[in-house]
């Protein structure tokens, strides 16, 4: 009969050397790099300890406090404690802290409240939208029929009129606004206007600014959206998952069923708990300041980079996300973000509205002030990794160059540690 070897409960990752160097790794990259990645943050020490805690054992289905499954009274009480606070962040009546990523967390809308079939009106993957929108690729874009609306071309905003225009066209059923890749505000209210022109409903997915919507940063779409979503890390700086917000109890039992058992099944507690702790933490004052040195951070590296000789995408940035054109000097955001990782400055290459090249050599790069400013980073610092992104992308070849920056990144990093650095 096989038994447990001793000590199994209390064994820690260095009883699995190979595992523990990946880890150690990855951190002492964290510690020593800049993450200027849109979908990238930097968590607390408490929202690891939960993310990392004992829930992971407990398996739950259903709602709190009508579980299939037993023994589940402290994550009743977890899970409810979530669900009040993303309430009282986000000033709604209610929420659903389930969903494993945003992409579940729109699927699941989409299966509560939609047919198969049915007609999705969504910004195209191309002028900044989000792949689970209804990317060909994906299963909603299978699932459902998908129009897609894009930017003005000439500044690379949004235009309601074509929007109100394709809508009554093609009369969808829901209506989505928001992105992965646009840096400016959006008329919530305007959106909300053409979707009960057209009967439709209007889902906000605000993932990418959820923090700065938190703290009044950004405009509130909770006031005009039938259903807002969103992940909790990115500007919210907490655990990884996603997470859905409404206002009307006639869409609670749709949202909730399209959620569980619509798109996924148990309850990923350990998540949920770390999703706790981060709206814990953005109910603190701090959480302000932190959102407030994320949008200044973001606007002195577009400023920066401008004078550096890179085109800045729609001219600025309303949240925490810009995207910069390298068609300027000749280069393709692939070769780009490669030379950048080596100086120790983790980017993502994205297209630009209207991009005449592929998405894997796409002409631009999309960067964050999401995790720079979680270290302390200031509106100077972000200047001077403006400078450096600049040297690198104007000599990506030049080792010698890309030598020095990743130096003098490793220095910056030394005076905002992380986890002990």
């Amino acid at each position: 009969m096989a038994v447990l070897h001793p000590g199994y409960f209390d064994a820690g990752l260095s009883a699995d050397p190979e595992l523990a160097a990946a880890v150690a790794g990855e951190l002492k990259r964290q510690q020593e790099g800049i993450e200027l990645i849109a979908s990238e943050n930097l968590v607390s020490r408490a929202v690891l300890e939960a993310q990392g805690s004992v829930l992971t054992n407990k398996t739950v289905e259903g709602r709190a406090f009508a579980r299939y499954y037993g023994g589940a009274a402290f994550a009743d009480a977890i899970e409810d404690l979530a669900v009040r606070r993303a309430t009282a962040l986000f000033r709604c009546r209610f929420a659903n802290v389930q969903p494993h990523s945003g992409s579940n967390a729109n699927a699941g809308v989409f299966f509560g409240l939609l047919r198969l079939g049915d007609t999705i009106l969504a910004m195209d993957t191309a002028a900044g939208g989000h792949i689970s929108h209804g990317h060909p690729a994906t299963l909603t874009g299978r699932d459902y029929r998908i129009a897609r609306y894009g930017v003005n071309r000439e500044t690379e905003r949004i235009d309601l009129d074509e929007v109100a225009a394709l809508a009554k066209r093609e009369r969808p059923k829901m209506i989505v606004a928001g992105g992965s890749a646009y840096p400016r505000a959006i008329d919530f209210a305007g959106f909300r206007a053409i979707a009960d022109e057209v009967g439709a409903w209007l889902m906000v997915d605000m993932a990418h600014v959820a923090g700065l919507v938190a703290t009044g940063l950004y405009p509130d779409p909770l006031p005009h959206a039938h259903v807002v979503t969103s992940t909790s890390y990115k500007s919210l700086r907490g655990a990884r998952g996603g997470f859905a917000l409404w206002n009307d109890d006639a869409l609670s039992a749709r949202i909730d069923a399209g959620i569980f058992p619509g798109v996924q099944g148990s309850v990923m507690m350990h998540g949920v708990a770390g999703k706790a702790a981060c709206f814990g933490e953005a109910l603190k004052p701090e959480f302000r300041a932190y959102n407030e040195a994320v949008l200044a951070g973001a606007q002195a590296l577009a400023r920066r980079l401008s004078d550096r000789g890179l085109r800045i995408v729609a001219g600025g940035a309303d949240c925490g996300l810009l995207l910069a054109d390298l068609t300027p000097l000749g280069l393709t955001g692939d070769v780009a973000a490669k030379a950048l990782e080596r100086a120790g400055l983790a980017v993502n290459k994205n297209l630009i509205p209207f991009d005449p090249r592929p998405p894997e050599a796409p002409s631009g790069l999309r960067l964050s002030a999401n995790a720079g400013a979680a270290r302390g980073f200031g509106a100077a610092e972000f200047e001077t990794v403006a400078d450096w992104i600049a040297d690198v992308v104007e000599a990506p070849d030049d080792a010698a160059r890309i030598a020095a920056v990743a130096a003098s990144v490793r220095e910056m990093t030394a005076r905002f540690p992380v986890y002990g650095a």
